[in-house]
Formats: structure tokens, sequence, C-alpha cells
């Protein structure tokens, strides 16, 4: 009987640790970072948010040839399906007003919470001589 309910409690915590996780979604788009629309990530340091993933993507460029991209989804209250921005810094992204966190977007850690959970990253490559930038996982 004890482990019959050890085991009913270690599978319901196991739920409810899969529905605080984002989404995983299949993500393979690639993006000519010369197009208008992505003009501004020819800069290291700058970013720019695509359609795609869970909640949309945030990619940012940084360095010469190294861009990272995370899924915009706030990793706090997840199923609320809270988006973050970046701010005014153009260095953290947050959703203050709602999950109430804040990221790094060079390597999506926490740097304010509730949330204690990274932003989900997804891999990417550059290839400088084509200017395409693929976004995948």
């Amino acid at each position: 009987m004890l482990m019959c309910l050890v085991t009913m409690l270690f599978l319901s915590q196991c739920r409810k640790d899969q529905d605080d996780r984002v989404p995983n979604v299949p993500v393979d788009i690639t993006i000519n970072i010369n197009l208008p629309l992505f003009n501004n990530l020819q800069t290291v340091g700058s970013f720019a948010y695509v359609t795609g993933g869970s909640n949309g993507i945030l990619i940012y460029h940084l360095s010469q040839d190294e861009f990272v991209a995370f899924d915009r989804h706030c990793t706090f209250d997840v199923p609320a399906f809270h988006r973050v921005t970046v701010d005014s810094t153009n260095i953290i992204a947050s959703d203050l007003s709602n999950c109430g966190s804040g990221f790094i977007i060079t390597d999506g850690s926490v740097v304010r919470g509730p949330a204690f959970v990274p932003l989900t990253q997804y891999q990417t490559t550059y290839n400088g001589a084509s200017q395409l930038l693929r976004i995948f996982n």
C-alpha cells in the first residue's frame, strides 16, 4: 500500500513538472540577414524577433559569426503563455507586468524571478558568405 502511494505521488509530480515546461515545438527557420526586415542583425549586439517556436523567437547577434536564439515564452507560469520582449537596456528580455521575470539575451539566464529556469534556447548556424542564419532544434 505504501509503495502504491509513493508511486502515485511520484507520477503526479512528474506530470506537474511536464505542465510547467515550455512546449517543445519543431523549429527549422532560415533567414537572410541581408533582407531589409533583418538588416539590423548585421550589427553585433543587435536583436530581432521572428515567428516560430512556442511563443516567438528572439535572435541576438552575439559576435562576428555567432548568433543565439531563444523562445520568447516566459518560463514562469508557462500555461499563461507570457511573452518576453527586450527592454531599453537591449540586454534584458522581460515581461514584468505578467510573468515578472527577466532574462539575459546573450545566454537566456534568469536575472530576476520568480522564474528560475532559463529561456529555451535553439541551435543556430550562420554562413557569413551567404548571410544565411539557420535556427533549429
